[in-house]
């Protein structure tokens, strides 16, 4: 009888999971009064991420003072952060306009996809930044051997290839597990933890899945910058001029603290075990990295950097003109 009532059971909850064609984004449903001022402040810092990476993209390209590797890699990165924000502002912006948080299965996977995809191309970017700094500082008199144009190129083409295979692996096998119980997502995107709390059966081979590329594409990067970053600041202190040490240190301290706002937010979400995460610190989470580090790293990187800053006025004159 224990039997038949567990083949029932399980006969159900597949025909649940067969049923089952569209998720529902919360998003920030909690706070109705909220959602007009939220859409707000979004679709400004929205167009401010675009307005900002867009210019550096193009000062980068254009201005010959900045055709170095080390503003190549920023364009990218820039050109990454562009390509982030809109695979989840935008839905955001929809969901809080319309309040109906209805997403498609396909969508909420390929949006997932891509948002793993473009943080890990982030990760890998900006280790090759760091590593590109490493030659800059430590080994200067092979750098432009070292750091050669074709070498920079397959090292951008190496961040976005490796994760390709990676994430869309990992994306279709935490799809095909069974959704046979509530199809609403406490989140504004359809990002792994919260999509993993509403799979049924057992999710630990996802969740060690995860664990796992989190590592490879969030941890080991990680280590690799701050490994690059004890012997720079070594070498830095190794320099008999003050000026020649300010300058070192002006040139990485952008880059430092890009890696440790992102890795910071990103590690603490993918790294922590599922049941341990509550949704309202996967939303803040969430946010920090997916709109306020996006926003404050064009900031960072134009307002401590003499060159991206001569080169924007440069360019203002030009338009002004």
């Amino acid at each position: 009888m224990k039997r038949y009532k567990d083949e029932e059971k399980i006969k159900a909850e597949k025909s649940n999971a067969s049923s089952l064609i569209e998720f529902i984004l919360l998003g920030f449903s909690d706070v109705p009064n909220l959602q007009w001022i939220l859409f707000g402040i979004f679709l400004i810092m929205y167009l401010t991420i675009l307005m900002c990476n867009s210019t550096i993209v193009l000062i980068t390209r254009t201005d010959p003072a900045l055709q170095t590797p080390m503003y190549f890699f920023l364009s990218n990165f820039s050109f990454v952060e562009i390509c982030y924000v809109t695979v989840t502002i935008p839905r955001m912006l929809v969901d809080l306009c319309t309040q109906k948080g209805n997403i498609s299965i396909l969508a909420c996977a390929t949006q997932m996809c891509f948002i793993l995809m473009l943080g890990g191309t982030e990760c890998l970017l900006l280790t090759a930044m760091a590593y590109d700094r490493y030659v800059a500082i430590c080994n200067p008199l092979h750098y432009s051997l070292v750091m050669n144009d074709r070498i920079c190129t397959q090292l951008v083409a190496a961040c976005w290839i490796s994760v390709i295979p990676v994430v869309t692996g990992q994306t279709y096998q935490i799809f095909s597990l069974p959704f046979c119980g509530s199809n609403r997502i406490n989140h504004f995107i359809c990002d792994i933890p919260p999509v993993l709390k509403l799979a049924c059966g057992d999710t630990f081979v996802n969740e060690i899945a995860v664990y796992i590329v989190a590592m490879v594409f969030v941890m080991v990067p990680f280590m690799l910058i701050i490994f690059s970053y004890c012997k720079i600041i070594c070498s830095i202190l190794k320099l008999s001029s003050a000026k020649g040490r300010t300058k070192a240190f002006s040139t990485c301290s952008s880059h430092l603290i890009v890696v440790v706002l992102f890795y910071g937010t990103a590690g603490i979400t993918y790294l922590q075990p599922k049941p341990n995460q509550s949704d309202i610190t996967g939303k803040l989470l969430s946010l920090f990295y997916t709109i306020l580090i996006p926003t404050l790293n064009p900031i960072i990187y134009t307002l401590r950097n003499k060159d991206i800053m001569a080169a924007l006025r440069k360019l203002l004159s030009k338009i002004l003109v």
